[in-house]
């Protein structure tokens, strides 16, 4: 696949990321307007009525703080896995909230697990992993992009700080490794050089052809074919004297 149709804008790049975040905001406003309370929608692992909360449990978040976190490396990595791997993108949003929802649950404290960190662990693992997977240099500094970015997320997947769902964490960066290897996308065409293609003749390589077999360099002569001739053309140009009985004085 030509690089200009993989990396190719559209307006979902940044609508189907803003509607998301969108989304997570307006649950949380409904909570404050009308004084309730989401959280028992999470996942609570292990129980059957906790098995809604693995759809749920993205859009519900427990403070101002938390939903601030989350809401923009959600917009940012939505946006990139969007943009790179337009292709599969719904599915590893869909197959990422479930896959990384069912682990949670069957991992999880018993605890409600709420927010959406768990899909962003999923996007980062998933956009990192498939761009060493895919060995194309431009997917390869986006992996490294991401890993300057959000390399400090890696922490979160082990139970370091109370009250933060290592096991969501942990749930989302499996699966996003685990989609990164099954899932597959649009191969982007490497551009290869001559000298790199399998049927490559050195011995008809222009350049190469200027070094000898040590590797001196040879001066290419000028072969002057001796048929040819060299022809030489005069061109006379005769200018007539003027008559003076034309002449005219005033």
């Amino acid at each position: 696949m030509a690089n200009h149709q993989h990396f190719k804008f559209s307006n979902r790049v940044i609508l189907i990321p803003f509607l998301m975040v969108l989304a997570i905001w307006i649950v949380f406003w409904i909570e404050l307007s009308f004084r309730v309370n989401f959280n028992s929608y999470g996942i609570y692992p292990r129980t059957l009525q906790g098995l809604r909360g693995i759809a749920l449990s993205p859009f519900i978040h427990g403070s101002l703080k938390h939903l601030y976190n989350n809401s923009i490396p959600l917009f940012v990595l939505t946006a990139i896995l969007i943009y790179v791997y337009r292709g599969i993108s719904a599915k590893v949003l869909i197959g990422g909230i479930f896959l990384s929802g069912l682990i949670t649950w069957g991992i999880g404290r018993p605890s409600f697990h709420i927010g959406a960190s768990g899909l962003i662990y999923v996007l980062a693992s998933f956009i990192f992993f498939k761009g060493i997977i895919s060995r194309h240099f431009r997917l390869i500094a986006l992996s490294l992009v991401v890993v300057f970015i959000y390399g400090s997320l890696l922490w979160y997947i082990f139970p370091i700080k109370e009250g933060i769902s290592w096991e969501g964490h942990l749930g989302g960066f499996v699966t996003g490794i685990i989609l990164a290897f099954f899932m597959k996308s649009k191969t982007l065409e490497t551009k290869k050089f001559d000298w790199e293609r399998e049927d490559y003749d050195e011995s008809e390589d222009i350049f190469l052809k200027h070094f000898d077999a040590e590797g001196n360099f040879i001066e290419a002569e000028k072969e002057q074919s001796s048929d040819e001739e060299i022809k030489v053309t005069y061109h006379y140009h005769h200018t007539p004297k003027p008559n003076k009985a034309d002449n005219s004085e005033s």
